[in-house]
């Protein structure tokens, strides 16, 4: 008796037919790009002649494809995001990275980069036009790092020579450590920094209407968390009541742009890559730090403000 499920049998004579098409969920697969191939066979159910093993074939053979297509369209989406990031930067000394892939290269806008983010002076590199110079300059780069974090399977000539999935890695540790890593929610909280960043979000927009923030990926697809974040810190900015929930690329664009155009919070995303049912997290991390460290400085410059003012007020008693 064939249970395949992409055929059905005949009431007569009981002989498999194949008259149902495939539907496949590819939702399921969604977080393989992070975790590998797991035995993609145990997910269906194929017995029966050696027509259903073709067919069984063809199938895994079209997930495996669409399976590598998502993990192509993930890393093109971190590269978008962390490009983006490291240009908000490298603005303060004109540079600029077009290709992620090729523009580290050479080392020099690592070396940059690293300076910026960390304040610390790492040394004038060379020029970096031999493939020996280019080695130097990412090792140096490479050298500092160590003393921030542990890097573990990456090398100078994993930059120098391109390597896609490593540049994103190395990218997004040095995103960890100089951005995320240095957000802390109440001393006396036992949290990762991640976890600390979530709680900051989740205690900015409690009371919003359609906004629960429960992870970095699908709490964020209508927008309004975003929306929310902005409106809990200067609600001049945002008229939330009149958001469509349903309306999610405006949402998010109407986040983004004044983001942007009256905060300065670099548009480091694009509101099609967040309107999916699993966007990146790492991309939407990278973006939301953004907001926690603008408004954290906002808030330290409020700060100053009334002890400048409290002072004068008290010079001029």
């Amino acid at each position: 008796q064939c249970r395949c499920v992409v055929c059905t049998e005949c009431g007569v004579c009981g002989q498999a037919m194949y008259r149902r098409p495939i539907v496949i969920d590819y939702r399921r697969f969604s977080g393989l790009h992070e975790h590998g191939f797991h035995n993609l066979e145990t997910q269906y159910e194929l017995r029966g002649s050696s027509d259903d093993m073709t067919q069984r074939e063809d199938v895994l053979k079209f997930e495996q494809g669409r399976i590598k297509a998502l993990q192509e369209e993930r890393l093109h989406i971190q590269k978008k995001t962390f490009t983006k990031w490291m240009n908000s930067f490298l603005q303060k000394a004109r540079m600029e990275v077009e290709d992620l892939f090729t523009d580290l290269a050479d080392g020099r806008k690592l070396l940059k980069l690293l300076e910026i983010i960390s304040g610390e002076k790492l040394g004038k590199p060379n020029n970096g036009k031999m493939r020996v110079h280019k080695v130097e300059n990412v090792n140096k780069s490479l050298a500092f790092l160590h003393t921030k974090v542990r890097l573990e399977s990456i090398g100078a000539q994993d930059i120098v020579d391109g390597n896609p999935r490593l540049i994103l890695g190395l990218i997004w540790t040095i995103i960890l450590r100089f951005q995320v890593q240095e957000i802390e929610i109440d001393e006396d909280e036992k949290n990762t920094a991640k976890n600390a960043l979530l709680l900051w979000c989740q205690r900015k927009t409690t009371g919003y209407s359609g906004v629960s923030i429960q992870d970095f990926t699908g709490s964020w697809r209508s927008g309004l968390g975003f929306n929310a974040l902005i409106h809990a810190h200067r609600p001049d900015l945002i008229d939330f009541a009149k958001l469509q929930p349903a309306q999610h690329i405006d949402n998010l664009n109407n986040a983004f742009d004044i983001a942007n155009n009256e905060l300065g919070i670099p548009r480091l995303l694009d509101a099609e890559d967040v309107d999916t049912s699993i966007p990146d997290e790492m991309s939407i991390i990278t973006y939301v730090a953004s907001y926690y460290h603008t408004f954290a400085r906002m808030k330290n410059e409020m700060k100053s403000g009334r002890r400048i003012a409290n002072v004068t007020t008290r010079d001029l008693e």
